[in-house]
């Protein structure tokens, strides 16, 4: 931890932090000049890409998946882990000294107890400074890559950093998880990018481990539960995406017994219409992939779910077909309450959540779990806070 003194001034400079965050989410294009933007071409390279990308503006490193206790009771659990960093400032070699601030860091992290129906989270922030959290960029001549607030880390491991080291949380509620990828990383979208909104660099870079075989530990009340099962690893940076007129998204990833993943999001409009560059991603169970365009699938939200904390209604239920691969599915949450309220932090609020899935893939049963994020739906992201 850092001197009373300076956490004092960081703890009152996070009030405008969270504007800043939602500010790089939309259209604003305030301090952006500075940044590279998301453009077609980029040719990506592993584990180098794993790495921060301090070019540009906005960047997430994002876990999710599903665990059960190693007793005979096999109690089941989701969780997340996301790290985010937002650029102040293009960073340049020049600056050295420990209290420049050109990035400031956000993590969120959440556990659900799906046999008690119980949601929990906690949100941690802090200034790229003095070492108290940081991101390193493969071009700083970094041997690992590794994002990190205080305490709460990832971090890669192994010969060739193919494996995922999570640490989040306390001994009170945390995680501690070592990730092993089954699959290689797909890159979402067309030529290096995925397309968000109309015009040139309203997208961003894009890729995803599909699965990671996951062992560790959930800590609770001081208690260790040894856990195993799968998770999913998302990596995304760019420097503008949303437009004025895009309120939020529903997101979706999901993995099947069958050994198939996918990954498929619609862009929602002031008006209700669904962004035509709302797309996706199949992944067959030997690694291989295909983009999905809005046209290949369809989400439909069978129920609703009111907040009594924000207010917001969510969609709670869907149905999602993917007829060029004769998939239909039933999504619904293992506990309706998977709000993040983070005031305290990003100060958006949203629903991230686990869901169990069933249903058919050419006429033959399926069954599997995923992660749902839905923004946008307390307030909309480009109308700031």
């Amino acid at each position: 931890m850092i001197s009373p003194h300076p956490k004092s001034i960081i703890k009152r400079s996070f009030i405008i932090s969270g504007l800043l965050f939602i500010l790089l989410l939309t259209h604003v294009k305030i301090y952006a000049e500075d940044f590279k933007r998301a453009l077609p071409g980029r040719t990506f390279s592993f584990p180098q890409d794993h790495f921060s990308h301090p070019e540009f503006k906005t960047e997430w490193w994002y876990y999710s998946g599903h665990l059960q206790s190693e007793d005979q009771d096999k109690k089941p659990y989701g969780y997340q882990l996301t790290f985010f960093r937002t650029g102040l400032k293009r960073e340049t070699k020049s600056q050295k000294s420990r209290w420049s601030i050109q990035n400031l860091y956000f993590a969120h992290f959440a556990l659900t107890d799906e046999s008690k129906k119980r949601f929990e989270y906690r949100e941690k922030m802090n200034r790229g400074s003095l070492g108290e959290a940081g991101a390193f960029s493969y071009t700083t001549g970094e041997k690992t890559f590794r994002a990190w607030i205080e305490d709460w880390s990832i971090e890669g491991k192994g010969p060739s950093m193919e494996m995922h080291l999570l640490k989040a949380g306390d001994k009170e509620f945390g995680i501690e998880l070592m990730l092993t990828p089954e699959k290689n990383p797909v890159i979402h979208g067309r030529n290096g990018i995925s397309q968000k909104g109309e015009g040139e660099g309203y997208a961003s870079h894009y890729y995803s481990i599909s699965r990671l075989k996951t062992e560790g530990k959930i800590l609770q009340k001081k208690k260790e539960v040894p856990v195993q099962g799968i998770s999913w690893m998302d990596h995304e940076f760019g420097s503008s995406q949303l437009r004025e007129y895009q309120v939020g998204w529903d997101w979706f990833s999901i993995q099947l017994n069958n050994g198939m993943d996918l990954m498929f999001y619609q862009i929602r409009h002031h008006d209700g219409k669904i962004d035509p560059y709302s797309s996706g991603t199949i992944i067959f169970s030997n690694g291989n992939h295909q983009p999905l365009s809005l046209k290949d699938f369809q989400i439909e939200a069978l129920e609703k779910w009111k907040s009594r904390k924000s207010g917001a209604t969510y969609p709670a239920r869907w149905i999602v077909k993917v007829p060029p691969h004769q998939i239909e599915m039933l999504l619904t949450p293992t506990v309706k309450d998977q709000e993040l309220i983070t005031k305290e932090s990003t100060r958006v609020t949203y629903w991230e959540g686990s869901v169990k899935v069933e249903g058919k893939c050419e006429n033959n049963s399926i069954k599997g779990m995923g992660y749902a994020e839905l923004t946008g739906y307390a307030k909309p992201f480009s109308k700031g806070i």
